[in-house]
């Protein structure tokens, strides 16, 4: 008979190795979304530099129609799937929550493809790319202050890590020129500051909700976000074809509605600070796969910050950064 000292320790040893396993699904749910982003990056360079599809107008769509089609058609999407499957009692939110959701969905969704295509527009993809994967620093700095994690070495140089990996990876280095561009640079801080929002108040909804829910009504409310700046009439009169609508839904879905879906369930099992450390690999898989489909050449120097990145991902898992107990939630049936 064991004693119960030794009850307690086998429960313990438990506990801690179904939260380590959990954990690992969070980084496998993070790195999925962001080889779909990847992916999408790549897909859309090909469709609007007129390699793909050709003839159907694709290379006409600007950022602003991308982002808002992005947005609508995956609540759409989604919205009659969930209806389909679990009725409109799942659309049933407390007004309190309902607001946050409309405060994560523009702030933290809109928000920050906005203000990064700005940056984009106003600098280079460089620099852009660069200031606004300062994220993981502003997350690890307010959780920090707000005493929501530990502080620990690990964390501090993952973050280094990361932050320089990805200036490697994009070229800012050598081969990237940066363009100091005062309103684009504030446009990629913000775009910063917005996705530090929407990992730190996401993993905090998702202890409510399921990351369905979530996703419906963060949809929901960057879609008419955009259609506020982005009007019907607008949309209408730039006279886009059957073939590029046809995919804008199709890249809505790969670009938003499964990444997106993706990365709630990682930050349903990550702490803010780990999850937007993996987020670093969209850049990541953004080259190689552009280095695959596209044939474009991957520099030694990209090579080293995508050296840097997987190591610092290693380095936030380490054992003794602390592995928290993560919340389940509910799969969708």
């Amino acid at each position: 008979m064991k004693s119960p000292g030794a009850a307690i320790r086998e429960d313990s040893r438990t506990r801690t190795s179904t939260a380590r396993r959990l954990s690992y699904s969070g980084y496998f749910y993070i790195a999925a979304a962001c080889l779909f982003w990847g992916l999408s990056a790549s897909l859309g360079r090909a469709a609007f530099s007129g390699r793909l599809l050709p003839g159907s107008g694709i290379e006409r769509v600007g950022p602003l129609i991308l982002s808002q089609a992005r947005s609508t058609f995956s609540f759409v999407f989604l919205l009659i799937g969930l209806l389909v499957i679990r009725g409109a009692r799942f659309l049933r939110v407390p007004g309190r929550d309902v607001a946050r959701m409309l405060l994560l969905g523009l702030v933290g969704l809109a928000a920050s493809n906005y203000f990064y295509y700005l940056a984009v527009q106003r600098t280079t993809v460089a620099t852009a790319i660069t200031v606004q994967y300062t994220a993981p620093v502003w997350v690890l700095l307010y959780m920090l202050v707000r005493r929501r994690e530990k502080p620990t070495i690990s964390k501090a140089v993952a973050v280094i890590l990361a932050v320089t990996g990805i200036a490697c990876v994009i070229g800012l280095f050598g081969q990237g020129r940066v363009a100091l561009d005062s309103t684009g640079i504030v446009a990629a801080l913000f775009a910063a500051f917005s996705f530090t929002y929407y990992n730190i108040f996401g993993h905090s909804i998702l202890e409510r909700y399921e990351r369905w829910t979530v996703l419906l009504y963060t949809t929901l409310f960057a879609s008419l976000f955009w259609i506020i700046v982005n009007p019907p009439a607008a949309i209408r009169s730039a006279g886009y074809s059957a073939l590029a609508w046809s995919f804008l839904f199709a890249f809505a879905v790969l670009s938003s509605l499964v990444p997106i879906a993706f990365y709630l369930a990682g930050l349903e099992h990550l702490e803010p600070s780990k999850a937007i450390i993996v987020s670093c690999l969209e850049p990541v898989f953004a080259i190689l796969i552009a280095a695959a489909t596209l044939k474009e050449v991957v520099h030694p120097l990209q090579a080293v910050g995508i050296a840097m990145v997987l190591i610092a991902i290693v380095v936030v898992e380490r054992p003794g950064t602390g592995v928290r107990e993560p919340t389940v939630i509910e799969p969708l049936d």
